[in-house]
């Protein structure tokens, strides 16, 4: 038998890898253009096809998860992502670029579905698990800038991709090793901890709906907007770009411990009583926001942080609790195809609500779209209660 400690380790590794290998091309393409002989706006859509696979692979291979093997999925994920990377790191002309960055989308797609189903199947505390979980993709994003330009100035950008690329072979190679066999128990433990009344499913789905589509468009949305409003709110404060990255790395680090902390609620408490709490966090502190400056701001910004990123904790619990074993890695498909779409979908929409109105008007609509979480909170029905499964 795998060890669960083990297995969610690995699980762990690569959402931190998931990340992290997403977002190397927006920190190298800076130093990517003078060494290729081409401008940042030449270069940056050479990213999008990769984009459009991360979210719209994860319907394949959620299936594929369920109907094949989630350990030979995530193995496929260590190796594939790894090379994707390494070959980034080697190629020599846009074309080739492309493709590669286009194959990093694509394995990338596979771990949303099937890493997080596993942390399902694993997990003997759900919520404090996928708390943790939470931790290690945004511990991803927050170094992923950080380590690359270390790596590109003192070794050149293309061992920004090159060097973590070889790293996650060799955890692919132990996790082959380490992790030897297939085993699903989420039916006897997570999946069996939360039921509701067999008529009331439909409430499930339309406030998981619902709340995926609003959070993920909002979430996004704040990660996109959060460094320009800095820059342009904080100017009394600092006008030093470093600085600046660091008050907003160290507003992110609340959203972290509030997945953590909100996964630990979701072991003791039902899901209703966690989400309708937390669901009136977000529009407020988002109206809040568009009018105030410097230190103000910078409060407020940790309400918005910890409000969005305890709702992507909420969501991924909701889709474990009330999905059987045999669905589950479909099911998270369907849940991340939905959210990286809304996502994908925000970034234009952040542009243009800049161009209506400035950070006023953005931070008014997407107030306005918040209140759409507290519905999908009142929507979701009672959990009936039954025993543990042993």
């Amino acid at each position: 038998m795998n060890s669960p400690s083990r297995v969610i380790s690995f699980v762990n590794a690569g959402h931190f890898i998931d990340h992290y290998s997403m977002l190397i091309f927006a920190a190298a393409v800076i130093i990517m253009g003078p060494a290729l002989g081409m401008a940042y706006s030449e270069l940056l859509p050479y990213a999008t096809p990769g984009f459009v696979a991360f979210g719209a692979g994860s319907l394949l291979t959620g299936w594929l998860g369920d109907r094949w093997s989630r350990r030979h999925m995530m193995l496929i994920f260590f190796v594939g992502i790894g090379a994707s990377m390494i070959s980034v790191g080697l190629v020599q002309t846009p074309a080739q670029l492309g493709a590669a960055l286009l194959a990093i989308g694509i394995f990338a797609s596979i771990y949303h579905p099937v890493g997080t189903a596993m942390i399902v199947s694993y997990a003997d505390r759900l919520g404090r698990e996928m708390g943790i979980n939470g931790v290690w993709g945004n511990l991803g994003v927050a170094s992923s800038a950080l380590v690359t330009g270390v790596i590109g100035q003192y070794l050149g950008w293309r061992f920004a991709f090159i060097v973590p690329g070889v790293v996650t072979i060799l955890i692919g190679i132990a996790f082959a090793m380490l992790v030897v066999h297939e085993d699903r128990k989420g039916a006897k433990q997570a999946a069996a901890q939360a039921r509701v009344a067999k008529q009331d499913m439909w409430r499930v789905v339309l406030s998981l709906l619902i709340v995926v589509i609003a959070i993920s468009t909002t979430f996004n949305a704040v990660t996109v907007a959060l460094p320009k409003l800095f820059a342009e709110r904080l100017a009394d404060l600092t006008r030093s770009p470093a600085l600046l990255g660091v008050i907003a790395a160290c507003v992110y680090v609340f959203g972290a411990m509030t997945q953590y902390t909100i996964g630990r609620l979701l072991d003791r408490y039902s899901l209703k009583t966690v989400a309708l709490p937390l669901s009136f966090m977000l529009a407020p502190f988002l109206y809040l926001a568009a009018s105030l400056n410097n230190l103000p701001l910078i409060l407020v910004s940790i309400g918005i942080v910890m409000g969005a990123f305890g709702q992507v904790t909420v969501n991924d619990a909701m889709v474990g609790k009330y999905t059987s074993e045999e669905w589950r890695s479909r099911a998270y498909a369907v849940r991340y195809f939905i959210g990286f779409t809304a996502a994908g979908a925000s970034v234009g929409l952040v542009a243009w609500l800049y161009e209506q109105g400035g950070f006023v008007t953005m931070l008014h609509a997407f107030a306005g779209l918040c209140l759409l979480a507290i519905a999908a909170a009142i929507i979701l029905p009672r959990e009936i209660r039954t025993p543990q499964a042993v």
